[in-house]
């Protein structure tokens, strides 16, 4: 084997085994890919290894202990992205075992690094009026306006990922009766999800006058920029803090640290107050497991209190009766997209 094997290596999980073998989505292979850049960062860094000189006896179980040390330590990472970096790089080095058998036992051995436990995040969500004043933010004089508006309405009304709004594009929003959105979620797993009226009444408005309801139009993004590319993650972002702080100046008390993923928690909450089926909410929000919807019902004293009530209720009346070859690998790296 060549002394440039771990690049070559690389080249194949990223070009053939992730979108090929795996069919993970392009999300997941930028993610991974950035695992690879922070890993040979810091193998310069502190192992005074440059990129080109990085081969598979520098990467054992010891080294790889001290780059996930080195995330938390070092780039203040939390636990959470600690062990996705460390599922990136077990996923890769499941990839080698199967086609470097002579590797087998330290593939092993770094398989055996364990998750470090993270503690359950809070979840940051809007009561029912912060939503409300959020929503009269937006200046509807201005088309600029009328298309964050529409953003905002549409992330909260389908509790959509903001990934899944930047890659939504107009083939895959229906607004006839009845109105639903085809979103695209982790694993490439689709759901359909269903729209209020209020939303519908809104995006037909944003479409018409971006003339977007046109077939000619269908694979065009439902929102974009001045440059008619895709809204970024950071875009979207950028504009919910906007109408953040000008709702604070008009009498809001909204935190200024909440993130759009907060308008998905805050439709989840908003569904558990309402008494809908923790099933139907799963589904809702594409979890693979309801114990990842639960922590929303978990989440809300009052709602655990009813839900001790009923569970009290119960016990009484019972009592009764889911490269080509390329020893730039950092350069590589750069150019995956």
């Amino acid at each position: 084997m060549k002394s440039n094997d771990f690049s070559y290596y690389t080249s194949r999980f990223f070009q053939s085994y992730l979108p090929g073998t795996r069919n993970v989505s392009g999300n997941t292979i930028l993610s991974y890919r950035d695992t690879f850049k922070i890993l040979l960062t810091f193998m310069r860094d502190c192992k005074s290894k440059t990129p080109d000189k990085v081969s598979f006896k520098d990467l054992d179980h010891t080294t790889i202990e001290e780059f996930l040390t080195y995330l938390e330590n070092d780039l203040q990472c939390s636990a959470s992205t600690r062990n996705q970096r460390l599922a990136a790089l077990k996923s890769f080095f499941r990839f080698v075992q199967v086609e470097r058998p002579d590797l087998l036992a330290e593939c092993q051995s770094i398989l055996t690094i364990k998750n470090k436990k993270s503690p359950k995040p809070v979840i940051d969500y809007l009561s029912g009026e912060e939503t409300e004043l959020l929503f009269k933010q937006p200046d509807t004089t201005t088309p600029k306006g009328r298309r964050d508006l529409a953003l905002l309405t549409l992330m909260y009304d389908s509790a959509a990922r903001v990934q899944e709004i930047c890659d939504l594009k107009i083939n895959s929003v229906s607004l006839t009766v009845p109105a639903v959105i085809r979103l695209y979620g982790k694993g490439r797993k689709t759901r359909n999800v269903p729209l209020d009226a209020p939303c519908v009444e809104i995006l037909r408005k944003y479409m018409k006058e971006n003339r977007l309801q046109h077939s000619e139009m269908s694979n065009t993004p439902l929102f974009f920029n001045s440059r008619k590319e895709k809204l970024s993650r950071s875009g979207v972002g950028y504009i919910l803090s906007k109408y953040v702080e000008k709702a604070n100046e008009n009498g809001g008390h909204i935190s200024e640290k909440i993130s759009p993923h907060c308008l998905r928690h805050s439709k989840a909450m908003h569904m558990v107050e309402a008494g809908i089926n923790l099933i139907y909410i799963r589904d809702f929000l594409g979890h693979e497991s309801i114990e990842t919807t639960q922590v929303y019902a978990k989440a809300n004293p009052e709602i655990r209190r009813k839900a001790i009530e009923k569970m009290e209720s119960k016990t009484a009346s019972l009592s009764m009766s889911d490269w080509n070859e390329n020893p730039d690998i950092m350069s590589f790296l750069h150019s995956l997209r």
